[in-house]
C-alpha cells in the first residue's frame, strides 16, 4: 500500500471552538493519494494515519482518533461528552450517529433558576449539574461494530499508549490548557492532572493521564459495558452525587446512540450530506446554500464586498429560522422540508436587500413553530472513499 509522506497527506485546517479564541496558523492546502485525516491534535492525526496504513477503513480511523483525541485534546476530545458522526459508506449508503449528551431522568425545566425564576448565572455551564449523560463510548462503540473492520482493542492501543505513557506538550497544546488554569487550580483532580507542582505545564513538559489509560482499557476490553456499567459507571455516578449532580445508574443504563438519515440537499452540481437535528448544521449549510444558489457569487469575486455581503444576509435568515424551529426531533417536529425548499430560499432571498444590512431582530420567521467553546470536529476520507465527519463536545 503506498502512501504520501506524512507531510504531504495531512491538512490541519480545522474548525474548533475551544476554552477560548486560540487559533493555529492556516496552511496551504495539500492532496493525499490513499486517504486523508484532518483533526485538530497533530498526534490524533498520526494515529487516524496509522490505523489507515494498517487496513483499516475510515470508521475504524475515526474511532482511534475519537479515543486519542479523548488523550490529547482535553479541551475538546472526551469520554465523558458526546458528538455526531456523519457517514458515506463506499457502497454510497449514507447514515448519522447521534451520541450527544442526555438529560439525565431527574432533570426539570426549571432547574437553572432560582426561587424567583430567574436564571443562575453558570449553573448549566458549569459543575456536575451541568453535566449530561455522556454518549461518546457508546457511539463509538456502534460505530466501529457497524462500520468499522477491526477490533476495539486495536483501534483504542494508540490512545492507552499516549495516556499512559504521556506525550510531550507543544505550544499550540499549552496554549489551550493555559486558559482553564483558573479552573485546574479549584479541582483537587485536576490539579494533579494538569499543574506541576501547583503551576501551568509548558512547552517539552509530559501530560501523563493515567487513570484515564486505566479507563480507556477497561472500555477496550469489555465495551460500553467497561463505561456504561462498572467501577467506571460507579465512580461517574459517585462523582455526580457527591458534587450536587443528577445522573445515576439508570441514566447510564439507559442511554443508547440513535441512527438516523442524513440531511441531503445540492449546491451547482454539489451533492452535500450533512448532520440532520438534533444537529442544526446541515438544515443550516443546505438553507443557506439554497439562498446562495440565486446569486452569480463567482462572477462577484470571492472574498468581494457583494458576495460577502449575500453570504452573511444568507446566514442571517437561515439562524433566524434555526433558532425558532430546530431542535431534538424526540420533542420537536422540524420543519425541514419546508425550510429546504427552493422556493422557500427564493423567498428569503428576495427579502435580501443588495446594499443594506438586514437587522436580524426585524426579521420574521418563515413558517409558524410547532409545539412541542469545547468543541472539535474532524474528518476523514479512506482508499475505498469511505468519507466522514465527526462532531465531538466535551
Amino acid at each position: 500500500m503506498k502512501y504520501l509522506p506524512l507531510s504531504r497527506t495531512l491538512i490541519a485546517t480545522v474548525l474548533v471552538l475551544t476554552f477560548s479564541g486560540v487559533q493555529a496558523a492556516s496552511q496551504a492546502p495539500v492532496a493525499g493519494e490513499n486517504g486523508m485525516v484532518v483533526t485538530a491534535q497533530h498526534l490524533a492525526t498520526h494515529v487516524g494515519v496509522d490505523v489507515l496504513k494498517a487496513g483499516g477503513n475510515a470508521v475504524d480511523a475515526a474511532v482511534a482518533v475519537g479515543y486519542a483525541l479523548a488523550v490529547v485534546y482535553p479541551a475538546a476530545g472526551n469520554l465523558g461528552g458526546g458528538g455526531f458522526m456523519t457517514v458515506q459508506l463506499a457502497d454510497g449508503r449514507k447514515t448519522f450517529l447521534d451520541f450527544r449528551e442526555k438529560a439525565p431522568l431527574a432533570a426539570t425545566a426549571d432547574m437553572y433558576l432560582d426561587k424567583a425564576g430567574n436564571v443562575v448565572e453558570g449553573l448549566s455551564a458549569k459543575g456536575h449539574l451541568a453535566v449530561g449523560v455522556p454518549g461518546t463510548v457508546s457511539g463509538m462503540e456502534l460505530a466501529l461494530s457497524k462500520y468499522g473492520t477491526l477490533k476495539r482493542d486495536q483501534v483504542i492501543a494508540p490512545a492507552i499508549k499516549l495516556a499512559e505513557n504521556g506525550f510531550e506538550l507543544e505550544q499550540g497544546d499549552i496554549d489551550l490548557l493555559h486558559t482553564a488554569t483558573g479552573e485546574f487550580e479549584k479541582d483537587q483532580d485536576l490539579r494533579g492532572i494538569f499543574l506541576h507542582n501547583g503551576q501551568p505545564l509548558q512547552v517539552g513538559q509530559k501530560l501523563v493521564q493515567k487513570d484515564l489509560a486505566k479507563t480507556l482499557r477497561e472500555i477496550s476490553a469489555k465495551g460500553t459495558d467497561g463505561f456504561y456499567k462498572g467501577w467506571v459507571a460507579k465512580a461517574l455516578v459517585d462523582s455526580s452525587q457527591a458534587g450536587k449532580g443528577i445522573i445515576t445508574q439508570a441514566d447510564l443504563d439507559k442511554y443508547k446512540t440513535r441512527e438516523l438519515a442524513p440531511i441531503e440537499c445540492d449546491y451547482r452540481g454539489y451533492h452535500v450530506v450533512s448532520a440532520p437535528p438534533p444537529s442544526s448544521g446541515g438544515v443550516v449549510i443546505c438553507q443557506i446554500m439554497n439562498i446562495l444558489e440565486g446569486y452569480p457569487m463567482a462572477d462577484l469575486g470571492y472574498h468581494s464586498a457583494q458576495g460577502l455581503h449575500y453570504q452573511i444576509e444568507a446566514m442571517r435568515h437561515a439562524y433566524v429560522d434555526r433558532n425558532s424551529y430546530l431542535g431534538d426531533p424526540d420533542f420537536v417536529k422540524n420543519p425541514i422540508e419546508h425550510l429546504l425548499d427552493k422556493n422557500y430560499a427564493a423567498k428569503l432571498r428576495d427579502a435580501i436587500e443588495p446594499h443594506k444590512a438586514g437587522d436580524s431582530q426585524a426579521i420574521k420567521p418563515g413558517v409558524s413553530p410547532h409545539e412541542g467553546n469545547n468543541t472539535t470536529h474532524y474528518s476523514i476520507v479512506d482508499k475505498w472513499l469511505v468519507d466522514l465527519e465527526v462532531l465531538h463536545v466535551g
